[in-house]
């Protein structure tokens, strides 16, 4: 694990329940992720990676111990934490009604970037994604792949240093799925952060290099991914998935 590099995610004795649910969905998890990783997170349904995540980004708040965005206190009233990271959903995120440009200005400037700045953001993206010529068309007429371009073009326009992805390329061709990886590589070129989590493993072995499987709430194993396939004894991602977690059904109930 490259952590002599300076942290941008350190979370430190976690618990977390969900209201009216005696047992923690965390006890006392920690888990570091060094600034400039591609980190991939994964578990069966139910294991706690989209709670994890939600965490991670506010949407939930912390009941014991503390997250920190490159040391900047998750939950605190601190809302200079949410231009740091930017979250892609697996739902889309976005104002259906309204076109690619009014959405990229509109979320723009609710992250607090000036006209010129948006302008210029909003130029690259639409370039950069291939959403040129439908700009100025209402989102809800789009595919569900450009669709997801418009979700990515939303969570990167501030250029957060932090970036979180729950299954950024769900249900896109592959085509798509082609561009959308190659994109997120040049970010973390570029010095982004990524946090990834995906059942596409095969996807996500390509992309990631530091690697964390969760189930019931617990990390269960953490490292360098060409490690964690050393160390088992596994050729790929998915089969170590399965000799961690199992191969049994999971109900996510």
């Amino acid at each position: 694990m490259a952590l002599n590099n300076p942290l941008a995610i350190d979370i430190e004795n976690l618990g977390f329940r969900y209201p009216g649910n005696s047992d923690l969905s965390f006890s006392k998890l920690n888990l570091k992720i060094a600034k400039g990783e591609r980190f991939g997170l994964f578990g069966p349904n139910g294991a706690g990676k989209t709670t994890l995540i939600s965490l991670m980004t506010g949407l939930l708040s912390v009941d014991e111990g503390h997250i920190k965005l490159l040391g900047k206190e998750v939950g605190k009233k601190n809302n200079q934490v949410n231009k740091l990271f930017g979250f892609i959903p697996q739902d889309f995120s976005f104002y259906q009604e309204l076109s690619t440009v009014e959405n990229l200005e509109f979320f723009g400037a609710w992250y607090g970037l000036n006209r010129q700045t948006i302008r210029k953001r909003t130029d690259d993206l639409l370039h950069i994604l291939g959403l040129e010529e439908v700009k100025d068309k209402q989102v809800q007429k789009f595919s569900g792949g450009m669709k997801r371009r418009v979700n990515l073009a939303i969570g990167v326009i501030h250029n957060p240093k932090i970036l979180f992805l729950d299954e950024p390329t769900v249900g896109v061709d592959v085509q798509t799925r082609y561009a959308i990886i190659n994109y997120l590589l040049e970010l973390n070129k570029n010095g982004t952060t990524l946090v990834y989590t995906s059942h596409q493993l095969s996807e996500a072995e390509g992309l990631c290099e530091q690697v964390a499987l969760i189930d019931d709430g617990k990390i269960i194993a953490h490292d360098d991914l060409d490690k964690l396939l050393k160390d088992y004894r596994q050729d790929s991602l998915e089969h170590l998935f399965l000799n961690l977690t199992g191969k049994d059904f999971r109900n996510d109930v």
